[in-house]
This record gives structure tokens, sequence and C-alpha cells, in this order.
């Protein structure tokens, strides 16, 4: 540690010793002299984040006191935000209850309360009751998240899972309704997920390897020992992932798996727990696809016969396989059909086009379609599912940047719809007190890139506002344009908030998702400074008044920007960003580097590969030049993107840069890729970002003053 020591004490800034290494893959050497940054003991360090190095701990430390000395000015604005996000919060919030049989179940928080409740109530009133309590369960543990909470059939038991350290780790345990308390039963290094058997005698769940992956289904038989379990299904392909779920109608569990551009799904019966998994269809390259199951029925949802943006086909259960599917809802291009449920009666799809959705339902007796959409400028709508697969209610959410959650009841045969639930604002909100719009930006080639926009009504567009920019753009994650009561926080302060539907996502369908992945990446990091470009020439702000936002693979798109196009803006947040691309698509025993090749692509196998990733990868193109100020956020115990690749980053742009910043590093010890577990200590990390967002544009100052 006396490096990093000695140096320390010439700058205020903690500077990371270079310690010379290299390597070197298909003839070209790469220069990684942070690389000591990466704990060799990684593996350990998710169970038990108190076996880090010394070294990088002092290090990781130092860099979060020289964080909290250079925003600690900002402390009480931060304070201050915390105060007008909790404020908006509706503290005791419960969710529409959910009926299934003579129950309905529902989550709820207590006054005061940072994790959520899981109860029932008998469906026609009465009484409720509550299971499991999140605060209670969280006491004992410095970091508490829940994984899923499934009650059996026989509603007489409740699997339920949690994490305790922010590595992702989920333990299951089954609490009895009637005594309130858990069985012996504990089923550890789990996804979280569980599906139970018709009899409620046992479930199925997904363990996860010695590298964090998915790849095996066991079943576990109450009252006996996790040693004791069966394992069902492996998937012997480390670049696939394997998850389970019920299938629409309860008779099956699904499992299902894939990478980023493949699948295949199998079905246990649920009735006959033992009996083998059936393959649906097998795996073909470049096709996907998901079922939905009615009687002996299956429709599918899938991009088979070049159905770029999806179609659903038919198939019988007694022959699923390709050659005996039937189209149903054939394919139109420019219309990405997301995702597709069923009802006895009815099915239904979720579709985007340019970047607005729609609900379709379609009456399976007589084949008629009716559509819900809504009208305003920019808005999100989502199906939410039930437990109950012979009904005629459809229950959806719909929001807009302006317009808080709505929860409706639609009955699909009747075709009336019933407001369930509004969100509410204790501190109040006046949706007329705001604007939503949307405008395209063109990119460098010409594509027309949408660009979902929410500020004040009083607001005037004279290029003086700053503005926060977010994004993502990687999987073919969509990024809504849905209500968020924090970004009010700005917006009331003469922000406007702004998000790019940039290529890599599928905002305009799954060719924009196409678009912007592997050899054809730089493409979303050009939309993004398009974005910036045209929100500055139709005047929204101006050059520097910008603050991009971004996190995990968006934090990548951040570091991307921040080399590239880093002169139109003032600052730039990296929340856990994946800016150390190269080197973890090289190292095949991380979690996701596997899965992770057919979205970025195999730089240990290709040479061409190779050279695109080390052409954008944000750590390796680091250049001696001005850069913004930079806040990124990391994880400790963080499986997805390790703390190390944003530690390696800020130290080689700390010393490479030739002026701006200031650039800095903050880790959250006690947690992984999602931050501070807890509503409202979430909201301290949201209220750093927005400190750091209004000082990086000269606004905290003017705040405190």
């Amino acid at each position: 540690m006396t490096d990093i020591k000695d140096k320390q004490a010439a700058t205020s800034a903690p500077v990371a010793p270079r310690r010379p290494h290299s390597f070197a893959r298909h003839g070209i050497t790469v220069p990684d002299d942070y690389a000591w940054l990466k704990d060799s003991n990684w593996q350990e360090v998710l169970h038990d984040p108190k076996v880090l190095d010394a070294d990088i701990r002092f290090y990781l430390e130092a860099e979060n006191a020289y964080a909290e000395g250079l925003l600690g000015h900002t402390a009480p604005l931060q304070k201050k935000l915390v105060a007008e996000m909790r404020a908006r919060i509706k503290e005791d919030d419960s969710s529409v209850p959910s009926p299934d049989g003579a129950y309905a179940y529902f989550r709820k928080f207590r006054e005061g309360g940072q994790h959520e409740m899981f109860g029932r109530k008998p469906r026609d009133g009465g009484e409720e009751k509550i299971v499991l309590d999140g605060d209670a369960l969280a006491s004992d543990h410095g970091y508490f998240k829940f994984g899923g909470s499934r009650h059996s059939w026989d509603h007489r038991l409740q699997a339920w899972s949690a994490d305790t350290k922010g590595s992702e780790y989920f333990a299951i345990r089954i609490r009895d309704w009637d005594t309130g308390r858990d069985h012996a039963d504990l089923v550890e290094e789990t996804d979280g997920g569980v599906v139970w058997s018709a009899d409620s005698k046992s479930f199925f769940y997904v363990k996860l390897d010695d590298n964090h992956r998915p790849m095996q289904v066991w079943r576990h038989r109450l009252g006996t020992a996790q040693a004791d379990d069966l394992l069902v299904y492996e998937e012997k392909d480390p670049g696939w992932f394997t998850h389970l779920h019920e299938s629409t109608s309860g008779r099956f569990c699904v499992i299902a798996g894939g990478d980023h551009e493949t699948s295949e799904q199998r079905l246990i019966d649920l009735n006959h727990p033992d009996a083998q998994p059936l393959l649906v269809a097998a795996r073909e390259t470049g096709v996907q696809y998901s079922i939905a199951d009615r009687g002996d029925e299956l429709f599918i949802l899938t991009n088979a016969d070049k159905a770029i943006d999806f179609k659903i086909v038919t198939a019988p259960l007694t022959a699923p396989e390709r050659g005996n599917w039937r189209d149903l809802i054939p394919h139109r291009a420019g219309v990405y059909i997301l995702d597709h449920d069923l009802y006895s009666g009815h099915l239904v799809r979720l579709e985007r086009a340019n970047a607005l959705p729609s609900i379709i339902i379609r009456d399976l007796d007589n084949g008629e379609e009716h559509a819900i959409a809504f009208d305003e400028a920019a808005y999100s709508l989502d199906t939410m599912g039930s437990y109950e697969f012979d009904t005629t209610n459809l229950r959806f959410s719909y929001s807009s940047m302006t317009t808080p959650s709505e929860v409706y009841d639609y009955d699909m045969a009747s075709r009336t719809r019933t407001l369930r639930k509004r969100q509410e604002i204790p501190s109040g909100h006046n949706p007329a007190d705001y604007v939503t719009t949307r405008i395209m930006a063109r990119s460098h080639d010409g594509a027309e890139v949408p660009i979902s926009l929410l500020h004040r009504r009083d607001f005037k567009r004279d290029g003086r506002a700053p503005l926060l920019l977010y994004g993502y753009g990687s999987y073919g994650m969509a990024m809504p344009a849905s209500f968020n009561t924090n970004r009010l926080s700005l917006v009331d302060r003469g922000f406007v908030y702004a998000i790019a539907h940039i290529r890599g996502g599928t905002d305009k369908g799954w060719g924009w998702y196409l678009d912007g992945k592997r050899d054809k990446k730089t493409n979303t990091f050009d939309d993004f400074a398009a974005c910036a470009r045209a929100l500055c020439e139709a005047k929204y702000t101006s050059q520097r008044r910008i603050v991009g936002h971004g996190g995990s693979a968006g934090g990548m798109l951040m570091g991307a920007v921040a080399n590239r196009a880093g002169e139109w803006f003032g600052g730039i947040v990296a929340e856990v960003p994946f800016v150390d691309v190269l080197n973890t698509m090289l190292d095949d025993t991380l979690p996701l580097t596997p899965p992770e090749w057919p979205e970025w692509g195999n730089p240990i196998e290709s040479e061409k590969d190779f050279r695109t990733i080390l052409s954008y990868s944000p750590y390796d193109n680091v250049a001696a030049k001005d850069y913004p100020a930079i806040l990124a956020m990391a994880g400790l115990s963080d499986p997805r993107v390790t703390y190390w690749e944003p530690a390696k980053w800020i130290a080689r742009l700390r010393a490479t840069m030739t002026g701006g910043g200031p650039v800095v590093l903050r880790t959250n010890m006690g947690a992984g890729h999602g931050g501070a577990s807890g509503r409202f200590n979430r909201l301290d990390e949201v209220a750093i970002v927005y400190a750091f967002a209004l000082w990086a544009v000269g606004m905290a100052e003017k705040e405190a003053a």
C-alpha cells in the first residue's frame, strides 16, 4: 500500500499506481497497467466482501473519501433532494390485490418502511394477513433484497427468497401461512425464482454455479435437505443461461434457456413433476421463441422465418416442433411484438411502433381484434399478468412522463375499463404544470432517433436550460417514457429531462436493436451524441449544459461518449458502468461473459471482434484530452459489472486526461449492481447523482446560496 499512500500525499485526488502489465491476442498487445485492481479472489469477494485484498480496499476507500470531500459541500442539497423525493412517495402504499381462488394477494409498505410486506385477504373482502415482513427480515442484515415470492397452489405455503449481500445469490425458504414460521427447508445459491408442483409438495428452482451462472434446474421436496434435491435439467453451454416460470395456464413449469440471439424452451407438467421435460423446439442459432399454452395448443412468439419484428404462431402440444408451427399473427415490419399473454378466451399482445406501445386483444372464438392505446406524445404501457387463466379481466398499467402511474382492470369481452389505482403523490403533483413531448434527432447516417422530453410548462426554450440526457442502448432494452417522481426534483429546478431512444434498444423495433450491436455498436454512441446536438439546435439546452446519465451497459455508453463527444457535456454520470469491455469479454470465467458474446462479439476467437471492441471500449480509449466532470458509481459485490471496471477506468482517466473533470469514483462497499437496498436508502444514491448533475452545470452553489 506504500506506493498508493505516497502518491496520495502529492495530490488531493487518489492516484492509483501503474503496475506495468499487458496482454496480447491476435498479434495485438494491449497495455493494462491497472489490472491489479481486479482481486484474483473475486469469486470469494462476491460471497464475502470482507476478504477483498487490503491494497485494493485501501484504494477504493481513498476514492470514496475523495468523492466525499469533493461533493461534501452538496450535503445540504442532497439532504434537501432526499426530503423532496421521499415526500412524493406514499409511504404506506400497496398494490392492487390480485385474485387467485379464495384469496387476493398483494404487496404493501408500512409508513417509514424500507422493504415490502407480502400478504393476502379473502377475495370477497375481509381481514388482511401479512405473511412476509421485509423490514423485520432485513433487520439483521446490512443489505437485504427480496427475490421471488410465490404462494403454493393449495394456498398453505409461501416460497420466498432473499439476497443479503448484494451479490445476487438468493436463498429460498418456505413460510407457513397458518403459523407464520419458516419450515426447516433452506435452498441456497439460487437465482431466487420458484415454481411449485401442482400438489404443493415440491418446487423447481435454478441453482447458480461457481461462476454465478444459472445452469441447472433442480427439484426440491419439502421436508428434505438441499443435498437430496433432484437434478432435472442441466445446460451444458456456458453461453446459455436458464430460468423458470409458470406457463400462462399454470399447467407447466417452463424451462427457458438462451443467449441474446437464440432460445429454447422445455415444459414440465406440474401434475407430473417426475416426468422428463418436453422440448418444444430444438435450438437454432438466431431463432428466438417463447410459449403460452391453452389446452393442447401452444401460442408461440418467435422471430423464425426472418420475422425480424416477431410474429405469433400456433402448434399442437403433442407435436410442438418447428415443422408444425402455423402463423396466427403474421410478421409486420416496424411493428415489434414485445410480449404475448394468453387467457382462456383471449390472446393479448403488447406491440411497439416508432417507440409508442399499444395493447392488442384478440378474441380466440371469432378472431376479432381491438386495441388499447393513449393519446400523449410519449407514454408507457404494460400488461401486468394474472394468477388466473379462466378470466376476461386484463390488468394493465399506464403512465407518461407527466402522468403518474395508473392501474386498470379491462374486461376483454365487454371492452370496459375500470381504474383500480392512481399513483398518489403526497406532496402534490399537477400534470398540467408539465409538458411531455418528442423530437427526432438525425444521426450520422440519417437514422431518425426519437427523444422523449419532460419540462415545466413555464419553461422557455432559449438554449439556456440545463438538461439531463438519459440513455441505455443495449440488449434490445427499450427505455419507456414513464412517470418517475424523482425526476421532478431536477425539472422543478429548471432542468429538461430527456430520454434518448437510441439504437441498441428496441424502441423502433428489433431491427433498431440489431443496428446497434456487435460491429454496429458505435451507432449507439453516435445516436446519443446526435441527440445532444439536436437538443442544442432545438434550443432546449446548449453545449456543456448537458449531463449524460446511464447505468450498466448505459454506463458503457457514457464512457464511450465521454471519449468520443465529451465536449458536448458538462457532466457524465456512469452508474455501475460496463467500461472495461475488452478485458471482460476476454475472461470466460466471469459470470456474464459467455452469454454476452452474441451481443458484443467473441474477442477470444475472432480477431475482427477483438479489433471492434478494442476500438470503442471506454477504458481502452481514454485519451490525452479534456473530459467533462465524471461521476462513476460502483458496487463491491456486483456480479454483473464488477467493481474493478469503473475503478480501472477512473484511474486511467485521472492519469491520462489533460484537463477538465474532475473524475470521481464512489463504490458502495456493501451492495451490488442495484445499489443500496431499501426504497429510502436508494434515494440517498439518487440524491448524489442529482447533486452532481446540478454541480456540473453550476447550479449546486446557487442552490446553497
